[in-house]
């Protein structure tokens, strides 16, 4: 076992929690779930299989995450936070194994790809293989910058290196809760982009530690953001699914970059064309209108 410990955030995942705690167990000394009010039986079946379960209210991903880092029991040198639709390669399992023990002290993060399927296929294309993420670091060493949507862990102190091996992401639940989902992610995204433009001027944030992450922001902020809303959707579909060969995964790429790549970007847009009507009509800043119209606190 490496000397390290899991950390999995739960709602109502019964369908996945017992091949992520299994996946996990393999080489993890412990396994945290922290559930924020499950009623599908995730709870009762964590506990079951040896998982060190509590409870926290949600509030949303990075100060759930946060709340976990400074409160649970954590022993182990380091720490892999899993959600609760994924699982570990044998291949990733072994690369832990060996390569964990003999890291630097100044390496505290670990950099790790992501393998995503969906609609029941590994999709290869698209951009989908080049995902990578900072999932494991030295604990203490890391903490989830506080955003309201494409969250990233960072590091205090010391340096990130990259794994060879990946971890899946495969959620098995069907598509309304897919699209629900993604209906309440849209929301954050309009708040996160909201926010920013109520920041121009201040000091640009700090950024992800992985390449793809970087890459993946920096073009958001410099390129994304100043294409017209609702034109950036279909171009940036255009760009995944012929650009990139996303055709290639055949029904289930383009079920995944239609939904994913240009359904849900549409609907940020319609967030933020609505939030800009509102704040004309009632005289007031995007903030304050995006605040009344969805019940959220931005500030």
């Amino acid at each position: 076992m490496a000397d390290l410990s899991v950390v999995v955030l739960t709602y109502n995942e019964r369908i996945h929690i017992e091949r992520c705690i299994r996946s996990a167990q393999q080489f993890a000394r412990a396994v945290f779930v922290v559930d924020s009010g499950s009623d599908d039986g995730t709870v009762e079946m964590a506990r079951a299989l040896g998982a060190h379960v509590v409870h926290h209210a949600w509030e949303y991903h990075a100060r759930q995450l946060n709340w976990a880092l400074e409160n649970l029991p954590i022993q182990t040198e380091w720490v892999f936070r899993m959600d609760a639709d994924e699982w570990v390669t044998e291949e990733l399992v072994a690369e832990l194994e060996d390569r964990l023990p003999k890291l630097p002290e100044h390496v505290t993060g670990i950099v790790l790809r992501r393998r995503l399927y969906a609609h029941g296929r590994w999709l290869r294309w698209g951009g989908q293989d080049n995902i990578r993420l900072l999932r494991i670091w030295r604990h203490g060493r890391a903490r989830c910058e506080e955003r309201w949507m494409d969250e990233h862990m960072m590091l205090s102190k010391g340096t990130a290196v990259e794994f060879e091996h990946d971890f899946a992401d495969e959620n098995e639940k069907p598509i309304d809760w897919w699209t629900i989902k993604h209906a309440n992610y849209a929301v954050r995204e309009a708040a996160d982009t909201v926010l920013a433009r109520a920041a121009q001027g201040k000091p640009e944030e700090r950024m992800p530690e992985d390449k793809s992450s970087r890459r993946k922001r920096w073009l958001k902020v410099n390129v994304y953001s100043k294409v017209p809303l609702f034109v950036r959707p279909a171009l940036y579909f255009g760009y995944r699914y012929f650009g990139r060969l996303g055709v290639l995964d055949g029904l289930p790429g383009l079920r995944w970059h239609l939904l994913q790549g240009f359904w849900y970007r549409f609907l940020v847009d319609s967030i933020l064309f609505d939030v800009a009507r509102r704040a004309r009509v009632e005289g007031v800043d995007e903030v304050t209108a995006m605040e009344r119209a969805y019940a959220i606190k931005l500030r």
